[in-house]
């Protein structure tokens, strides 16, 4: 696979510059590289495994998991405004337990010291963990809400996720994870934790440590938006233009990509190779849930549509499209999944660019989620290839 990629026209991969860290998506060739913009900063998780700020206008390629990826994300708020002011938060026993503490000071994940601990006593009965705000500007609809937390000695609580309607969440680990729950709101409670062993929560008895809690108005978390006062909102990610004829095949070639998605079954998601907006030979994610498809368009008219499910798309997904006249070919991790004998390529390269979008306008079906590597090639590779590419 890696003598495969080397013979790529267009190379899109995680890359280290020379100061050890990784700022820019750049094809491997001189010219073409890619435009990308996000008007404001973001946070990634770096190889250390903490959140660390990158500039606006360059790419994250962020660690979580353990691997690097290109991180593309959709414009975000964080609506919980005190996430970095822990002095602000408060822990309030509404029932006749005894007064547990909140401890401000600890490492958190950036390696700073806005973490709290909080201790909880044997006798907690109804406790809720406040952070500084009980009332957001999110009142009705999907809300997703995340935090950081830890447990101080080992073992498994249930702790429970509450923004108008709840949620519970088994923490298990001495070290931080990043524990997410999506509800639907009916007020404008503020996200809060408790601790109502009543509801099915833990008993007390036991401390935790948390940081960077944030509420989101979607039905999925994104990378962690710092917050000291007042609501703060992260810019989309846009990746597009890349390449120029000289380095696209539009009579014969293949579109590779190492992508997951964000989530599953909400908007196209392309990543295509074209010219216009109606030559166009792509890659996308369809609205269906783990649906994706292998398209050539020639003069605005689709030539070829190759479809076929994943099991979870928001999983990492090797895939080839393979293009040449009468001969359309799909390729997903390893197998060769469709083909397609009849349709019309370009008799000439007028393929201009390779964009993480549809190639139509400026910012259609934008595609949202991580990337590992996407490759275009000027040749029509082999089923043995392609099989040993995707697998």
């Amino acid at each position: 696979m890696s003598n495969l990629l080397t013979k790529a026209s267009i190379l899109l991969t995680p890359t280290a510059t020379s100061d050890g860290k990784l700022h820019n998506i750049k094809p491997n060739t001189t010219t073409g590289d890619f435009t990308f913009t996000r008007a404001t900063t973001a946070t990634r998780v770096n190889s250390n495994g903490l959140i660390e700020s990158v500039a606006s206008g360059l790419p994250r390629i962020d660690f979580t998991g353990g691997t690097g990826q290109i991180l593309l994300e959709p414009a975000s708020t964080n609506v919980c405004e005190n996430s970095e002011n822990t002095s602000s938060w408060s822990y309030v026993e509404f029932g006749s337990g005894s007064a547990g503490t909140i401890t401000t000071g600890k490492t958190d994940m950036f390696g700073g010291t806005n973490a709290v601990q909080v201790d909880f006593p044997a006798d907690a009965e109804n406790v809720a963990i406040r952070f500084g705000q009980t009332t957001s500007s999110i009142t009705s609809g999907t809300s997703t809400i995340s935090i950081y937390a830890k447990l101080v000695q080992s073992g498994s609580k249930t702790l429970r996720f509450r923004a108008s309607s709840s949620q519970n969440l088994v923490v298990n680990s001495t070290e931080f994870v990043r524990y997410e729950a999506t509800v639907t709101k009916s007020s404008g409670e503020a996200f809060t934790l408790k601790l109502r062993p009543s509801q099915g929560t833990s008993s007390g008895g036991f401390s935790i440590i948390i940081c960077h809690p944030q509420e989101e108005a979607q039905s999925f978390a994104t990378s962690y938006i710092p917050t000291s006062g007042s609501p703060v909102t992260r810019n989309q990610d846009l990746a597009i233009s890349a390449g120029d004829t000289s380095l696209i095949n539009t009579v014969e070639g293949v579109l590779y990509t190492e992508t997951a998605c964000l989530t599953d079954g909400d908007n196209n998601r392309a990543i295509s190779i074209g010219s216009n907006g109606q030559n166009i030979a792509s890659i996308q994610y369809n609205p269906t849930s783990n649906r994706i498809l292998g398209r050539y368009r020639n003069a605005g008219n689709f030539q070829c549509q190759i479809q076929f499910d994943v099991a979870d798309r928001t999983q990492f997904s090797k895939i080839a499209f393979r293009y040449k006249q009468d001969d359309f070919s799909l390729f997903v991790n390893g197998v060769k999944v469709g083909t397609d004998t009849s349709g019309n390529v370009l008799s000439a390269d007028t393929f201009t660019s390779l964009s993480l979008n549809s190639g139509i306008t400026g910012t259609g079906q934008q595609f949202e989620g991580k990337v590992k590597t996407v490759a275009v090639y000027k040749e029509f590779l082999t089923d043995a290839q392609l099989i040993s590419l995707t697998s």
